[in-house]
């Protein structure tokens, strides 16, 4: 269980990691040719624009979650189909990123162990680190997860073959009830279903920053 010190000291990288993620989306999109997101001012770093509330305490609560989506036009898309591809992988891979850094960073002060932290500016910075990148992994792995509105179903609409597409448009219907039980059953400890982040943010740890953390 977090502690409110910690919390509040873990609340930078979230806000971070949610608005870099969202900021992606915009960015790509507007390189694209889509101006929707800058004209409903989504092009910008101000983590106001983009918070989505439970997504945002579900960060704090389980380390992974989501902010409110960019509005995007793909009638602006020159290839709509490959474009928002691109988009949508745009916030996950965005995320990775500033996983790196943070791990580069971790590599640099030789961060090896994240039970000993302390109340110290030294300690704290130490903490920051940690958390933002793990916060980052946890949120590109998450969101990848081929269910709506998560990016990876827009993303995998985009690799399908025509012939699959009207299937999986039915199937994205329900893709909001799917995410909600699954979230539900990881969260009252009855199935693990996001056990599979743990894996893949204990392997990228040790990949970035030379050391197997997880929270």
């Amino acid at each position: 269980m977090l502690t409110l010190p910690v919390l509040l000291i873990i609340a930078p990288p979230i806000l971070l990691a949610l608005t870099f993620h969202e900021y992606a989306h915009a960015w790509t999109a507007y390189r694209l040719g889509d101006p929707t997101a800058k004209q409903m001012g989504r092009l910008t770093l101000n983590p106001l624009a983009h918070l989505d509330l439970m997504g945002t305490i579900m960060v704090f609560i389980v380390h992974f979650g989501w902010a409110r989506p960019v509005p995007v036009n793909p009638a602006y898309f020159r290839d709509p189909k490959k474009d928002l591809l691109w988009v949508s992988a745009a916030g996950p891979a965005s995320n990775v990123f500033m996983a790196l850094i943070f791990g580069l960073l971790i590599r640099v002060l030789n961060i090896t162990d994240s039970s000993g932290f302390t109340l110290t500016p030294y300690g704290i910075l130490q903490m920051m680190l940690v958390y933002g990148m793990i916060i980052n992994l946890m949120l590109a792995f998450f969101n990848i997860l081929p269910i709506p509105p998560l990016d990876g179903s827009k993303i995998m609409m985009g690799l399908v073959p025509p012939a699959w597409e009207a299937s999986l448009h039915r199937f994205m219907q329900y893709g909001h009830f799917v995410l909600l039980g699954m979230i539900v059953l990881d969260a009252a400890g009855y199935v693990p279903v996001f056990g599979y982040l743990h894996v893949l943010v204990r392997i990228f740890s040790r990949l970035f920053a030379g050391v197997s953390f997880f929270a």
